[in-house]
């Protein structure tokens, strides 16, 4: 029989995505809860593919009536003191995350990153970090796939993010799940908010 590449690449992530979430600190991921319902409103930012799981979680947010925005689009207003921003990268180096969160701490509101890495720039700049593992871009790097090699860590079928991007994804999904919980939501009332012209 073939090798069928599809389905242990999907085996794959979606045992990772498991592993990762298991590992995510319960005390970091309180804080983060905690400031996205203590915020007057809130506003979200990734880049590439960590951009469309930061957008994905703030469409869900609005189905759960929260002020929600999207840093970038034409209708964003200006962010405040009593606003949160969430900034999504694997790697917490990706540029223009790290200019809009310096920019976000001048006007001294509070900064929640999702990142792989603890001690990047963008957790650096971060009053709340949400440690999320996944392969990102800088583990693309050669020497670093011949270790993982030596090591029996096989991911050549998830290039460069796509493991981060898919963990994040699902992550945030778990995420909502949690809010509608705490915030009393029903499914019927996300259904409510829902765009009506599609």
């Amino acid at each position: 029989m073939a090798r069928e590449v599809w389905r242990e690449t999907v085996r794959e992530i979606a045992n990772y995505i498991i592993n990762s979430v298991e590992n995510v600190d319960k005390n970091s991921l309180e804080k983060f809860l905690n400031g996205i319902l203590g915020a007057k409103r809130i506003f979200i930012y990734g880049a590439g593919r960590s951009g469309l799981a930061a957008r994905a979680f703030a469409m869900r947010l609005v189905h759960l009536d929260l002020p929600v925005f999207v840093i970038g689009e034409t209708i964003t207003p200006s962010i405040r003191k009593e606003d949160i921003f969430i900034c999504i990268s694997g790697s917490g180096e990706t540029s223009s995350v790290i200019d809009y969160t310096k920019s976000a701490r001048k006007v001294g509101v509070k900064i929640a990153c999702v990142t792989s890495y603890k001690e990047s720039t963008l957790a650096k700049l971060s009053d709340l970090v949400l440690v999320v593992k996944g392969k990102t871009k800088i583990d693309a790097d050669k020497k670093k796939y011949e270790d993982r090699q030596i090591k029996g860590v096989h991911t050549s079928f998830t290039p460069m993010g796509t493991l981060f991007e898919d963990v994040v994804t699902v992550f945030f999904d778990g995420l909502i799940a949690e809010l509608m919980f705490r915030l009393g939501r029903s499914e019927e009332q996300m259904r409510k908010v829902h765009t009506t012209i599609e």
